[in-house]
């Protein structure tokens, strides 16, 4: 089923995800749910969805930064490798807008439609976890999938990427209108 995406302002996304002791139906239908509301993201397109963003507090994420979808259930970070000194993000220019010779992507979240930061994340993350099958797996994520699931797993920890943004004293965007809008974060 479709799910309405909670608003960044929803306390249900401050609070730390459970566990999955059990991936039985209610799991199983979180998990559908999840897959069914990320495909029809288009404004803005989504490529990751935590099980909060759908009002659910357990650790469950699904991603998307191609065709297949994976889902992730109790992710365990086992090793996060050093991040860029520059981020992995457009760079802002001396106009106050995100450099377009970068085809590096700035950071959103469907929680937050049509904002946009750029956060320095690492590049490459190793996390421990289970499949939908109940099957345990190791796995290093690189690039856009690194940052997917950084982002998702700090939705299980009841994280936003604003926080980020004001951790590392970035600045956070508005797209409107085909337009990049510095706004206050405060």
């Amino acid at each position: 089923m479709i799910r309405d995406i909670v608003n960044a302002k929803d306390p249900r996304l401050r609070v730390t995800s459970k566990p999955v002791n059990k991936i039985d139906k209610k799991i199983r239908e979180i998990i559908n749910d999840l897959k069914e509301t990320l495909v029809v993201q288009n404004d803005p397109e989504g490529i990751g969805l935590a099980a909060p963003q759908i009002g659910k507090n357990v650790r469950v994420f699904v991603m998307k930064p191609d065709e297949e979808i994976t889902t992730v259930i109790n992710p365990k970070i086992l090793k996060i490798y050093d991040s860029s000194p520059h981020g992995s993000f457009k760079k802002k220019s001396n106009k106050g807008k995100p450099a377009k010779k970068d085809k590096k992507i700035m950071e959103g979240c469907l929680s937050l439609p049509h904002f946009y930061g750029p956060i320095r994340r690492a590049k490459k993350v190793t996390i421990e976890y289970l499949e939908e099958n109940g099957v345990k797996k190791n796995k290093t994520f690189e690039g856009l999938e690194a940052q997917i699931v950084l982002h998702e797993i700090d939705h299980l920890d009841g994280k936003l990427f604003i926080d980020r943004l004001i951790e590392q004293k970035k600045p956070l965007f508005e797209y409107k209108d085909g337009e990049w809008e510095e706004v206050d974060l405060i």
